[in-house]
């Protein structure tokens, strides 16, 4: 990736090839700009299960949002689940609650690309369900965002994850395991406490965010190999080998999902160059997360 060479154009038959029939996600996706690149009949959508959208406080968050969907074409990714966070944190009510009118309006400014994730901070309760119900049920959005307001085996985050059950919705959690302690993030959960969580709920649909995003992504895909209800967001920045195989081979295809967190290259190249057969690439690429999203009756 750091060559000076020109990179050959990636396309979707790169991405795919040979995949498996699949059901498309919902309605087509209306017309890409002529650079796109267009969706062959049958195949799998590339979904990315982690990316994020830009506070409206930040200069330029419409040149931003416009220039993820932009690279998403180049590489040939259908969707995109997004969430927005408020830029300081412990969010108030209010905070998260603006950010998901924010993801709402930028769904139907993208119909078809855009899925949005409803981000919450549990220690609002009662405004977290209520958020996360009136997100789900009126405005369409797949998932609930939780990010590291409170460890996730907390009492305060039950109900969260009680609602998201009730909704057939999964959550994608902010998640990292390091050596040391995290100043900025002194609750930060990690593969063990959402493996802890998915005992206490089996039947939620819990997603470990960001395994190649700093800290022990061996120590965490370990700590997932007992706990089949929680899947594994392969985004990041880190560009370490084997990561890919690694979590293929001790918890299964099944449970990995592609994803980017913005770090796109990163995030394509990963699966590109990972040393698994197109069918498994397929799963990951898109097929994983369908069958996730598939639980909520559309």
């Amino acid at each position: 990736m750091n060559s000076d060479a020109t990179p050959d154009p990636i396309s979707r038959r790169d991405f795919l090839r040979g995949a498996a029939a699949s059901a498309a996600l919902g309605a087509a996706a209306p017309p890409r700009p002529a650079r796109a690149i267009t969706p062959l009949p049958g195949e799998i959508p590339v979904i990315d299960c982690h990316a994020h959208l830009h506070h409206h406080s930040r200069d330029g968050w419409q040149a931003d949002d416009l220039a993820l969907i932009e690279v998403a074409d180049r590489l040939g990714i259908d969707r995109l689940c997004c969430s927005m966070l408020t830029p300081r944190r412990p969010a108030s009510a209010e905070g998260f609650r603006e950010c998901n009118r924010w993801v709402a309006e930028a769904m139907a400014r993208h119909d078809g690309r855009v899925l949005g994730y409803c981000y919450v901070n549990p220690g609002h309760p009662q405004e977290a369900i209520d958020e996360i119900r009136r997100c789900v049920e009126d405005h369409g959005f797949i998932g609930v965002k939780l990010y590291n307001e409170h460890r996730c085996t907390d009492p305060v985050v039950f109900p969260v994850v009680e609602a998201a059950i009730d909704l057939r919705v999964p959550i994608l959690h902010h998640a990292g395991h390091g050596h040391h302690p995290y100043p900025g993030q002194p609750n930060i959960s990690d593969g063990g406490d959402l493996a802890e969580l998915s005992r206490r709920y089996p039947e939620a649909m819990l997603i470990c965010a960001h395994v190649c995003g700093g800290g022990d992504w061996e120590w965490t895909i370990k700590a997932l190999r007992h706990a089949p209800g929680v899947r594994l967001d392969l985004s990041g920045s880190v560009t370490d080998d084997g990561v890919v195989e690694y979590a293929a081979d001790l918890l299964g295809v099944d449970r990995l999902l592609f994803g980017c967190d913005m770090s796109m290259t990163a995030g394509v190249g990963r699966i590109r160059g990972a040393d698994l057969d197109d069918e498994a690439k397929a799963k990951i690429l898109g097929g994983n997360m369908l069958e996730l999203l598939g639980r909520r009756p559309s």
